[in-house]
């Protein structure tokens, strides 16, 4: 969806820090009677992909949301400290499971709806570009109903493109792309966001595997967040070749086990 600046209140996860990198610290996200995750630090590299994996209902949407500045739950308690560093006034596109396309605008306008949505000029050259560039100029002035499931995917990454937001959040989405579209659209995102701070919550081992230049696991009670090495070749990586299926297994493992 269209990027915002994240909020400067005291649920701002974001600390600029002078190596370039991004700080989450001491995030904490507690429900009436549950606490999913407390004292939750990380640390997001100036550029790459960060890729968050867990079980179901660790709070790995949560996080993400918010890192966008979006909110939760309406009962939700969100807290997180300061640290050292400052607040950082950071743009960040958000790019969630579900395309989201709205059905009465046309794709072009569908890639330029956060210029739309913020009453700006929509730079159609510019759209029309990133359109071009997933393979889809010729879809322009069509509607998104008459697009198949990894067309409509392939806008919303355009969508997300047209931002230029240092910072892109990810939540699941490739998800409910069939296998072989999947693997076309990671090695599309890895071109098209190549020097962007990218993190994006998973449930497949091996698309973090293939797509990460860090690998997080949200796991226990409250959640905490352990490290997985990645394989050393370049991503997006081959899922056929040795080291990743090694590593599948340790991840696999890892995600399996009911931490301490």
């Amino acid at each position: 969806m269209p990027s915002s600046s994240s909020r400067q209140t005291s649920n701002n996860t974001l600390q600029d820090c002078d190596d370039g990198v991004l700080r989450i610290e001491a995030a904490r996200l507690a429900f009436t009677e549950h606490c999913l995750f407390d004292g939750l630090s990380m640390t997001l590299p100036a550029h790459g992909w960060t890729c968050l994996l867990g079980r179901s209902g660790c709070g790995k949407s949560s996080l993400l949301r918010m890192i966008a500045g979006l909110p939760v739950a309406p009962d939700a308690s969100l807290s997180v400290g300061n640290g050292a560093g400052q607040p950082l006034n950071l743009r960040v596109a958000w790019m969630a499971q579900q395309d989201l396309l709205l059905p009465w605008r046309r794709v072009i306008d569908n890639v330029s709806l956060g210029a739309a949505m913020r009453g700006e000029r929509a730079d159609r050259e510019r759209a029309m570009a990133l359109l071009e560039q997933v393979g889809l100029g010729h879809t322009a002035r069509r509607y998104p109903q008459t697009l198949s499931g990894g067309e409509r995917s392939r806008v919303a990454l355009a969508r997300t493109l047209y931002e230029s937001a240092p910072l892109v959040l990810m939540d699941e989405p490739f998800a409910a792309l069939d296998a072989l579209t999947r693997l076309d659209l990671h090695a599309l995102a890895h071109r098209l966001l190549a020097g962007r701070r990218v993190v994006m919550v998973t449930h497949d081992p091996l698309e973090a595997l293939r797509m990460a230049n860090q690998i997080l696991v949200m796991r226990g009670t409250p959640a905490r967040l352990d490290s997985l090495d990645v394989p050393s070749q370049p991503a997006p990586r081959d899922p056929a070749t040795p080291a990743m299926s090694n590593n599948h297994a340790r991840l696999l493992a890892m995600l399996d086990e009911v931490a301490a």
